[in-house]
Order: structure tokens, then sequence, then C-alpha cells
């Protein structure tokens, strides 16, 4: 796997786990207090979120860390 294909299964496993929670882009972005444009290009693929961004995601989407990164159930 390269690191741009890492970087796109964790944007769509944080997209996953968002909408099963129900929760907007903007809304997730806000309580982590982060840009929509910054929760954007996670979700998208086209950054790689730090250790401690990924704690704050999982943190505002009741998740373990390690949650964010099982890829076995990604949508396509």
């Amino acid at each position: 796997m390269t690191k741009k294909e890492f970087q796109i299964f964790i944007g769509k496993r944080i997209k996953q786990l968002r909408e099963e929670k129900k929760i907007s882009q903007v809304e997730l972005a806000n309580l982590c207090e982060f840009e929509r444009s910054n929760m954007s290009r996670i979700e998208m693929g086209n950054t790689c979120p730090s250790s401690y961004t990924l704690y704050k995601i999982a943190q505002h989407l009741e998740v373990e860390v390690y949650q964010l990164l099982k890829f076995d159930n990604i949508n396509s």
C-alpha cells in the first residue's frame, strides 16, 4: 500500500464513521477545532493526519483510534 492509498483509506474510514454517527463534516471539524477545509482534506485523502489529529477525531466519533485504521469495511 502506498502512502496515498493509506491516506485515502483513513479518510474513507473517518467519513464512514462520521456518517454512521450522523455528524456533518462541519460539525466534526468544529468539535475537533479544525477548519472544515482541513477535515475535507483528511476525508479526501489529501493529507496524512498526525497521531494527535487521529486521536481528536476518534475522541469526537466516540471510537478508539485503532478503529480509524480498520479498513475491512470501507466502501469504495
